[in-house]
């Protein structure tokens, strides 16, 4: 499973960057599957991964039967400090697919795992479940292009059209998404580069990157070969009120980490009454060793007219996942409205164990705030899939 062998061999192999680079390589195993495998130096011959073929250290014992293993690329040693500039490749470190990054956001990260100073502590203004106010970090995360081809691969674990928009037209219902954009947290990033001019398939990547010519054989090593075109700077320049990601919420309970990256989408009129509209992504990740299963939601809606709504149901987006060690994470995304600019939102899921026990995992309490409104005007390139 893809999670499974980057957590197990490719973490691995990075560490001993300095000895070698490893060479990725590749093969399907299944409808929901991609493996990668990394090449490191031969235990037997004593060659390392660039001074031979690829397949010379690779016995039938490791090879899947009727599979052929394709090179995809060389690692880097994943930066300890500083960001990844546009055009840098790299594998997902928990669902294993290949992308490409597009440009960075600064995002403010409020751990609630992260015990601060007793100076710092103060009540939680929002009352949710009496957890503590935290101070918020600077943390990096990214926006990317997913590869195509792993699409199928992750459409169990992680939506592939998270990232949705309001329509720009009247119809207050109407969402479009970009299939294959997504959101990355530094620490998620396994960087690699490739000789190949179009390493990501992805209808976007030839109108927003360009494969630069004029770096030299040093300079491919040290910064990507891709660059942006004007296309991606106007792109993010025009919906950068809809892209911008700034607050970032994490808890965890028994195990089992949840993280909120919540994102205004903008207001519409309904029945002569303005709407607004977030759109909240949620990382569900086992850091324990037992398999669980989501059963249930519960979550609580405050908007700032007054109201408060309670919302209960089975699993999330029609799914009750389970969270394993091989398979340990599930990403989803989903919406809300309220007909006030501002709200909270909270809540739990509630986990079922092997030994059919369950318990209740906290959601971190998250503000929904609104912009100044300014509707995308239709500057949005590349495929859409209507999620009215």
């Amino acid at each position: 499973m893809a999670a499974c062998a980057i957590r197990r061999g490719l973490l691995s192999a990075i560490r001993s960057y300095h000895k070698s680079s490893p060479r990725i390589l590749g093969w399907e195993s299944g409808p929901y599957e991609r493996r990668w495998l990394v090449l490191s130096p031969c235990t037997t011959c004593g060659l390392s991964a660039q001074q031979q073929q690829p397949t010379r250290c690779l016995s039938s014992r490791n090879r899947p039967e009727g599979k052929v293993l394709e090179t995809v690329g060389v690692f880097e040693a994943p930066k300890q400090q500083g960001k990844y500039e546009t055009g840098q490749l790299f594998l997902h470190s928990v669902f294993g697919y290949r992308g490409i990054v597009l440009f960075p956001w600064q995002a403010r990260l409020y751990d609630r795992d992260v015990t601060p100073p007793p100076s710092e502590s103060k009540p939680d203004s929002t009352g949710a479940h009496g957890s503590k106010e935290v101070t918020g970090k600077t943390h990096t995360y990214y926006q990317v292009l997913i590869d195509t081809r792993d699409c199928p691969h992750i459409s169990q674990r992680s939506q592939t059209e998270a990232v949705t928009f309001l329509a720009n037209h009247d119809d207050s219902r109407a969402l479009y998404a970009i299939p294959g954009l997504d959101y990355v947290s530094h620490e998620d990033i396994l960087p690699y580069n490739s000789t190949d001019q179009i390493p990501i398939q992805h209808e976007l990547f030839e109108r927003f990157l360009m494969y630069d010519h004029s770096k030299d054989f040093w300079q491919f090593f040290a910064a990507p070969p891709f660059v942006a075109r004007d296309t991606l700077r106007a792109w993010q320049e025009k919906n950068h009120p809809w892209l911008e990601l700034s607050d970032v919420h994490r808890e965890t309970t028994e195990s089992i980490r949840v993280t909120v990256i919540p994102f205004y989408m903008g207001m519409r009129e309904a029945q002569n009454s303005p709407v607004y509209w977030w759109r909240y992504c949620i990382r569900l990740e086992n850091l324990g060793n037992e398999v669980v299963q989501l059963r249930e939601r519960h979550w609580r809606i405050f908007s700032l007219s007054g109201t408060l709504e309670t919302v209960r149901g089975r699993g999330v987006v029609g799914r009750e996942p389970v969270l394993s060690k091989e398979q340990p994470a599930f990403q989803y995304s989903s919406h809300v409205s309220l007909q006030a600019p501002s709200g909270h939102m909270w809540g739990s899921y509630r986990f079922e164990r092997a030994n059919s026990t369950f318990f209740d995992v906290r959601i971190p309490p998250f503000s929904l705030e609104s912009k100044k409104d300014d509707s995308p005007n239709g500057f949005l390139p590349g495929p859409f899939a209507s999620l009215v």
